[in-house]
């Protein structure tokens, strides 16, 4: 029995394993995890980044590798184990033309099923498990490797280069990771328990804002409360006591000549004191933001800025809106209620699968919820500036759109805004879901 040509092939096979693991580890490895080991002086990580820095190489010496490993395996298996099995059967009393094919054959599927499992489908399953750590064991080796057979792999670097030329690619790696990669890894970490639907909500949110602009997540002019510095001191007195606010834009007759900010409470302790203050004394400076910053840009601003608050203008210098650190944290986390003010949800699930949905609702969280695709340039940035791009009149109560596979109905009005929609499946798609769920 021929044990050292066994031995042999059985070598081969733990080496293309190795090789195998090497390569999925090294190229499936996360760089940040590697660099983190790497700067906590492992070595085996250091030698790892330096290979993933190289790939074509890195490949050239695994590939250079499997194909040598794979000759010498065939090699031994065909002439030495095909030959004794052929032997063996021989002795056994099969016809002497069918025992030497039949050894081979034998010996081939043998050495293929062992190579297979235990050179390429075990140790790649390991790689993908633990690529890092897997990484970081082999990857010494690997540039041992590679300085071994350097000439050959200079030589099948050039060449796989010259022939991604002539294809029309440069062999430059692609972009690096997108945002829907990202949501995709934080949905796939909530569903594994990594992380808390909370916390994947929150996560989303910072992403939504800095592609948000400062006009979507403001408060709109018609719902911003302003004292007027030029009215009577009763007049001021009960804005001052009926507001949930802690500040509010001060004004001269009207909101287009914003003048500053007065903080509510300096104002109330004044009126508590049994004075007659003169508003005007307690204006402070407020920061100006143009309608077409965005929201992160506003958030710089106002982190720095004397009083934390915002007065959002258009390009005729008109107010339009107001911003606060509320304003942003709620962007962020979704609406936070207080003893003041009880926001109700922007949506509501329906028992029978509809939503009712807030006409000031951002556009981005109906995205998520219905998991709409709007376009970049959309020109709107709530669930109402929406209906209103698709209907293209004046609203009323009852008007009906189709759009993007869903039905919206506008319920109710609050003068001329949007108000409540309820949004729900149009009735020929709901009938083939329910049928489809019947099956």
């Amino acid at each position: 029995m021929p044990i050292i040509e066994i031995l042999i092939v059985l070598f081969l096979v733990l080496l293309n394993a190795v090789l195998a693991a090497a390569e999925l580890s090294i190229v499936s490895a996360r760089p940040a995890r590697l660099r983190h080991k790497a700067d906590n002086g492992h070595k085996g990580a250091k030698a790892a980044l330096a290979l993933g820095a190289e790939p074509g190489r890195f490949l050239s010496t695994v590939q250079i590798g499997i194909t040598l490993i794979g000759i010498l395996a065939g090699a031994f298996s065909g002439a030495s184990l095909g030959a004794y099995l052929g032997q063996v059967l021989e002795g056994a009393g099969v016809a002497v033309r069918l025992a030497e094919p039949i050894g081979y054959a034998v010996a081939v599927a043998g050495i293929t099923y062992i190579s297979l499992v235990v050179g390429e489908l075990i140790p790649k399953r390991l790689a993908l498990q633990n690529p890092e750590r897997l990484a970081c064991i082999v990857a010494p080796m690997m540039v041992g490797l590679a300085k071994v057979g350097a000439p050959v792999v200079w030589v099948l670097d050039i060449s796989t280069r010259g022939v991604l030329r002539l294809l029309g690619n440069s062999g430059g790696q692609e972009g690096g990771v997108t945002d829907e990669e990202i949501r995709a890894i934080i949905n796939e970490a909530e569903t594994a328990g990594v992380i808390e639907p909370a916390e994947r909500r929150m996560i989303s949110g910072v992403m939504r804002l800095a592609d948000r602009p400062v006009t979507a997540i403001m408060t709109p002019r018609p719902d911003v409360e302003w004292v007027d510095i030029s009215g009577s001191a009763e007049d001021v007195r009960d804005i001052i006591l009926s507001t949930p606010h802690s500040r509010l834009p001060a004004c001269d007759k009207s909101p287009e000549e914003t003048v500053g900010v007065i903080q509510a409470k300096r104002l109330l302790d004044a009126y508590l004191k049994g004075e007659t203050p003169d508003p005007r004394t307690f204006v402070q400076p407020v920061t100006f933001l143009v309608e077409t910053v965005g929201a992160l840009e506003a958030m710089r601003t106002l982190r720095g800025a004397e009083v934390p608050m915002g007065i959002v203008v258009d390009e005729y210098g008109d107010m339009v809106g107001v911003v606060t650190g509320y304003d942003l944290l709620a962007a962020i986390t979704g609406s936070i209620s207080d003893d003041n003010q009880h926001d109700e949800p922007h949506v509501v699930e329906r028992q029978d699968g509809s939503f009712l949905i807030s006409g000031d609702a951002p556009v981005d969280e109906l995205r998520e919820v219905l998991q709409l695709n709007f376009p970049v340039d959309r020109g709107f940035h709530t669930v109402a500036g929406f209906a209103l791009s698709q209907i293209k009149e004046l609203p009323q109560v009852g008007a009906v759109f189709d759009s993007l596979g869903w039905r919206f109905e506008i319920v109710d009005m609050d003068g001329r805004r949007i108000d409540k929609l309820l949004v729900s499946r149009p009735p020929v798609l709901h009938r083939q879901k329910t049928t489809d769920a019947a099956r």
